[in-house]
């Protein structure tokens, strides 16, 4: 997790924001319908479900220690500011919704989702330096679910971005990951023994001390307060790491600082225009809480270039999305009376049906999980 250094509310927004109690649907008649497991998909990622990277019974505790961190947080509420849109600096907006007592608005011009007013950079950073769940997650759910995630996830990412490197002729010299966590993708990386310098940046405490124990090169600062002069690297990869931040600006800046002539950006974030998200909005699980910006991909791409990128790819490569809008359909969360297409598809013709639509929305950039990479201007 990375926090960002540079303050940039607009008090005359302050008043704009409506907080009020979102609605909830009538619970879903399951009688005439058989509920099936859900498949694996037999692609990147085959028998990847939500279940093997989320245990419930430890997602329940986590649960727990998120909504005490949540009331500290909430308790300081006089402390939140407003912003302009963290892609395209707007301030023109409409209401969106409310999760968790935080108002979202949604940008007229590029459409990203984003929380005003949010709480300042100095609230943040003392957050996440002091939240119990993150401490959890490192130290339960990250352990237990690590073979998998590394498997699943990490492996194709790094085999990803090896690709991309010799694709685009990027010297293999230094990487940087921002918002390293357990370490994971460090460790992966590094096994591979193709960069000479592998530097993991985590500025949460308990996070930096586990990366540390693992073996790391590890900077326990946000990127933004470190001197380009001081480190510099061929590739900076992130991972679900912007959407926390008070200044994804601030951010995206700071790493292109770091970053070589023609150096190499890889990002990913969840993509409000995908199924999950933009059929849930605030009742999908990537959609609030502590995820204060929420982009698509045309606002992303706004974002990068005005800090000085140039997109080469952008992909939503996601796995998900149908096995969540499915839990969500059969927990009674959407009306399924209203949606007989997707009754069909998710329920009805699961076994026959999920898997090719999943990878039509991966393949079409209607996957909630997007993927980009950029090369420094």
């Amino acid at each position: 997790m990375s926090i960002n250094t540079k303050d940039r509310s607009l008090p005359s927004l302050r008043s704009r924001v409506k907080l009020g109690n979102a609605t909830k649907s009538p619970p879903l008649d399951l009688r005439g319908y058989e509920i099936l497991p859900v498949p694996p998909f037999k692609r990147e990622g085959a028998n990847f479900t939500e279940e093997s990277i989320r245990p419930a019974d430890l997602v329940e505790k986590m649960e727990r220690l998120c909504e005490s961190d949540r009331a500290r947080l909430m308790a300081r509420l006089s402390e939140f500011v407003p912003v302009a849109c963290p892609a395209c600096d707007g301030i023109e907006y409409v209401e969106a919704f409310v999760k968790l007592g935080i108002g979202f608005v949604e940008c007229r011009n590029c459409e990203t989702i984003y929380a005003s007013p949010r709480p300042s950079l100095a609230l943040l950073h003392d957050h996440y330096a002091h939240s119990e769940s993150y401490t959890f997650w490192a130290e339960n759910i990250f352990p237990v679910s690590e073979a998998t995630r590394r498997e699943k996830i990490f492996k194709p990412r790094v085999n990803r971005l090896l690709d991309y490197c010799d694709q685009y002729s990027v010297e293999h010299d230094t990487l940087v990951e921002v918002g390293s966590g357990f370490g994971t993708f460090c460790l992966e990386m590094q096994s591979r023994k193709i960069f000479k310098r592998v530097v993991a940046i985590e500025p949460t405490p308990r996070l930096a001390q586990m990366c540390r124990e693992r073996g790391l090169d590890v900077i326990e600062l946000p990127v933004e307060d470190i001197a380009s002069n001081s480190l510099t690297a061929n590739v900076i990869a992130s991972f679900e790491t912007i959407e926390h931040l008070f200044s994804p600006r601030d951010f995206i800046v700071s790493c292109r600082n770091i970053l070589r002539q023609g150096g190499l950006l890889f990002l990913t974030c969840p993509n409000m225009h995908g199924f999950d998200t933009s059929l849930l909005r605030e009742k999908s699980k990537s959609v609030g809480g502590e995820h204060l910006n929420m982009f698509n991909p045309r606002s992303l791409t706004l974002l990068l270039q005005g800090c000085g990128f140039t997109v080469l790819e952008l992909q939503t490569p996601g796995m998900l999305d149908a096995e969540l809008v499915r839990k969500n359909l059969l927990a009674g969360a959407l009306d399924v009376a209203t949606q007989p297409f997707l009754r069909r598809v998710l329920i009805d013709e699961w076994e026959r049906l999920g898997e090719p639509f999943q990878k039509f929305l991966a393949d079409n950039r209607l996957s909630s999980h997007m993927m980009v990479v950029a090369r420094r201007a």
